[in-house]
């Protein structure tokens, strides 16, 4: 009987040993001994086009990486609900979090509580306070996309009249960077004759945007341009331009999606606007979020990664990427593009 206890307890301790060997799925590892690519993205808003573009980016990306890939989110901008999406996904223990933010501060706790957890945390398109994520997948240079959009409306205007500006939310952060750097541009001497009104806020809703579109041609009956950088804005104001006959008197310009403006390039409310391919964005966040999550990347700049088919990235200054240079589209380009 001594002899079974003892032959029973090595045959036991045996067991839960290989139990523990085998039990990498449990642990956190794949096959070939790397984390899993359990990735999640949080956009300012669900049911949003461009950020619906970025998701198959994400999900094309989670395809070739034999990852996972899921979108939650507000279906309006809220920085307040993307904290309590931000809070569910740390009890769910992804692997990372990808994330828009509608206000860089006011998401930053529930980031810092999630990486203190051991998810790795990426945002793309609109930052997050530095120390609240790992990496920042910028679309492009932030100066460029501000100057590109005043450069675009002025040569359509001659350099002369009132323009004013739709932006999203008021805290979202890109807007507000590339606003400044608008505003920067226009202060230079060849803008002389051309004058900003006002900025009005649509909050990335259409309905919204509509109406402040309206507003500012009621409250400035002499305007000649807006410019929206906002995909969700820059089409609601061509549509409530339109809507008061005065398509093609005051000149629509921002950033869009050439689906979405194809109709208002082609009939002159529009007639070009910029952006970048969001899917490739969202295709490079997922990449970027996989390579913290595997360990081959700390996040630090001058550090490269893998990105599939867009080959290969640096981290740069402040632990950003740079997806690349934007995009004019207008009447001659706009049908080579289908997002």
């Amino acid at each position: 009987m001594k002899l079974f206890r003892t032959l029973g307890l090595g045959f036991m301790v045996g067991i839960f040993l290989f139990l523990a060997a085998c039990g990498g799925s449990d642990n956190g590892s794949n096959a070939n001994g790397s984390s899993p690519l359990n990735i999640a993205f949080l956009p300012k808003a669900i049911n949003n086009p461009y950020f619906d573009t970025a998701a198959n980016g994400g999900k094309d990306a989670a395809g070739e990486l034999k990852g996972t890939f899921k979108q939650v989110g507000p279906s309006e901008a809220s920085a307040s609900e993307q904290v309590t999406y931000i809070t569910t996904l740390t009890q769910q223990h992804v692997s990372a979090i990808v994330v828009s933010a509608n206000d860089p501060n006011a998401l930053a706790p529930a980031l810092k509580r999630a990486i203190q957890q051991g998810i790795k945390v990426v945002s793309y398109d609109s930052d997050v306070a530095q120390d609240a994520r790992q990496l920042f997948i910028n679309q492009a240079n932030s100066e460029d996309i501000g100057r590109i959009q005043v450069q675009t409306l002025a040569k359509q205007l001659n350099y002369t009249g009132e323009i004013a500006i739709l932006s999203a939310a008021s805290t979202a952060t890109n807007q507000n960077t590339w606003i400044q750097f608008m505003k920067d541009e226009l202060n230079k001497p060849k803008y002389k004759n051309m004058k900003l009104v006002k900025v009005a806020y649509g909050n990335d809703d259409d309905q919204k945007s509509f109406n402040e579109t309206l507003g500012l041609l009621q409250a400035y009956p002499n305007l000649k341009g807006i410019i929206s950088p906002t995909t969700v804005g820059i089409a609601a104001a061509a549509r409530a331009v339109e809507s008061v006959s005065k398509g093609g008197k005051v000149l629509i310009t921002g950033l869009g999606t050439p689906n979405q403006m194809r109709k208002y390039v082609k009939d002159g409310t529009s007639p070009s606007f910029a952006l970048w391919d969001p899917g490739q964005l969202g295709y490079l966040a997922y990449y970027a979020a996989s390579a913290l999550v595997q360990g081959k990347i700390k996040g630090q700049p001058g550090e490269t990664f893998d990105a599939g088919k867009l080959g290969k990235k640096t981290i740069e200054n402040n632990n950003v990427v740079l997806l690349g240079p934007p995009t004019v589209f207008d009447k001659d380009n706009i049908d080579e593009f289908n997002f």
